[in-house]
């Protein structure tokens, strides 16, 4: 008996690029899922990139007197100009102190013509070991050298003395606070002292050279101490200070109710902010130039207290630790 069944014929294909759409094109509901997603991780990711970082209160930890020790441990050493004996043994101190709260230090040596012949320096550089490369940070730093006298004993206490030693304080205090330890470099510059009179090749050869060789992009900024000791402590700003930084310290400073002691000085500076500034650096020196026995013989232990260092480290971890990287 004949089949009577007919065999239904598939329809034809249809074409590759219709069958490949099917598979590989989504819908339109799920682009619009896909961009939908696509904004919430973009949106979440620029909330936690802006998201304020809390660094604590490490201004709370800065002990006066303990960088006031610093600082008698380098007077203990005598004049320390660059490239002797006893500025070899404060750069061996410094080092030790940096090593023991955490840091990494690099020598930074090199040679310059100077009024009395070529000298060697030395800057040292501190860094934390989980500093990130790409990361924007922020520069603190301090001449440890002390001018060249030959007809005074000139140990340079405030000059020189204390901000080293507290910078060394800043920098056991920053080793409790790791996230913001790791945003920071501090610089200790030699040659700072002119060996006649301040020109372009006379002084500041520690931070003339480090400017030429840092890459400027990879700053927020920068804070110099200098003379910061005097146990009548009044900070004065250099007048062409970058106005953002000026107004950070400022608030700081009376954050911590010790405004009376930061003004403007009245007649321009210059000192080692001065050639980070000319590299692209936003620098600001924080320095006690109303200090009578500056560059005399007199420049002794007994002219510093603990409590303004503890002034300008105070004012100086406040303003890293709420503003600077705002």
């Amino acid at each position: 008996m004949p089949n009577d069944k007919r065999r239904r014929k598939k329809p034809p294909a249809s074409p590759w690029w219709q069958r490949a759409a099917k598979v590989v094109l989504p819908s339109w509901r799920q682009w619009g899922g896909y961009v939908l997603f696509g904004w919430a991780l973009l949106i979440g990711l620029l909330v936690v990139r802006t998201r304020p970082v809390d660094y604590g209160e490490p201004w709370k930890d800065f002990s006066g007197e303990k960088a006031l020790a610093h600082v008698q441990a380098l007077v203990d050493l005598g004049p320390r100009p660059p490239d002797s004996p006893a500025l070899k043994q404060a750069r061996a101190y410094i080092r030790q102190q940096l090593e023991a709260s955490g840091w990494q230090v690099e020598e930074q040596a090199f040679t310059d013509d100077t009024p009395r012949g070529r000298v060697a320096f030395v800057n040292l550089i501190a860094r934390r070991p989980d500093q990130s490369r790409w990361s924007k940070r922020f520069l603190i730093g301090s001449h440890y050298d002390t001018k060249t006298f030959f007809s005074v004993r000139f140990v340079g206490a405030n000059d020189g003395g204390s901000s080293t030693g507290a910078l060394l304080e800043l920098a056991r205090v920053l080793h409790q606070h790791p996230a913001l330890a790791a945003q920071i470099e501090l610089v200790f510059f030699d040659g700072e002292e002119a060996y006649e009179r301040f020109t372009p090749t006379d002084g500041l050869y520690g931070s003339r050279y480090l400017a030429k060789h840092l890459n400027a992009r990879s700053y927020r900024g920068a804070i110099i101490w200098d003379m910061i000791g005097d146990r009548d402590l009044t900070i004065t700003l250099p007048p062409d200070s970058p106005p953002k930084l000026a107004e950070g310290i400022f608030a700081a400073a009376d954050a911590l109710r010790v405004r009376n002691h930061f003004t403007y000085f009245h007649d321009d500076m210059i000192d080692d902010h001065s050639p980070l500034n000319a590299a692209g650096i936003p620098a600001i020196d924080l320095i006690d130039f109303d200090y009578p026995p500056w560059h005399t013989g007199a420049d002794t232990m007994d002219k510093l207290s603990a409590e303004s260092l503890q002034t300008v480290g105070a004012v100086t971890l406040h303003f890293l630790a709420t503003r600077a990287f705002r």
